[in-house]
């Protein structure tokens, strides 16, 4: 099976570049999408109707939400984690299939000036919480934007990002937490050096 995750900073935007180019290209199994900023009645479906697709859009229009683009219809799709405080701004979309659970996340950013970190570790404990339940049942994969550098590896300037969003010891212990409980960092178990950064 194959599965991609892609933040894609507003689905309308790549509809108008490469994003059909680019689906059609790689043809994976499960898209998971992240930072969609739309609903799916504001965007046109010119995506092949292979793809059973599944959305949650959060309340404030054009911001956050997540998308699952699926060839393989799951047992069943839940937009939350059953926490109000959490549940408005569209960043869960859990999928269930037959032998594990797919959960696409857009985690929250803890902004520029760090007023929205107490905010994002609580949402790192609860979010770590409610995977852990689901992994009660069976096996869970989870995927998404994470919004952190976990590592100094993992920044071209980590001296320099010390105390900025996305790379506080809050935000990298939050990381921590997920690989310590039990989840792989794929990326990293089969990449170990440096030099991979996204734009």
């Amino acid at each position: 099976m194959k599965l991609i995750s892609w933040n894609v900073n507003g689905l309308r935007a790549v509809l108008k570049k490469n994003f059909l180019e680019y689906l059609d290209a790689e043809k994976p199994d499960i898209l998971c999408l992240q930072e969609t900023k739309c609903h799916p009645d504001q965007v046109e479906q010119l995506w092949s109707s292979k793809y059973t697709t599944f959305w949650n859009f959060a309340e404030k229009k054009g911001y956050s939400g997540t998308a699952i683009f699926t060839r393989h219809k799951p047992k069943g799709v839940v937009p939350h984690i059953g926490m109000i405080e959490h549940d408005r701004e569209g960043r869960v979309l859990t999928a269930e299939f037959d032998e594990f659970f797919l959960v696409n996340v857009y985690v929250p950013n803890s902004k520029r000036e760090l007023e929205r970190l107490p905010y994002r570790q609580q949402w790192d404990a609860d979010f770590l919480k409610y995977l852990k339940k689901l992994e009660l049942k069976k096996p869970v994969i989870f995927c998404g934007d994470l919004n952190v550098a976990h590592t100094e590896i993992d920044l071209a300037n980590p001296k320099a990002n010390v105390r900025n969003h996305g790379f506080t010891i809050e935000e990298r212990n939050g990381f921590s937490a997920f690989v310590d409980s039990g989840f792989t960092d794929t990326f990293r178990e089969f990449e170990k050096g440096g030099g991979h950064y996204s734009r």
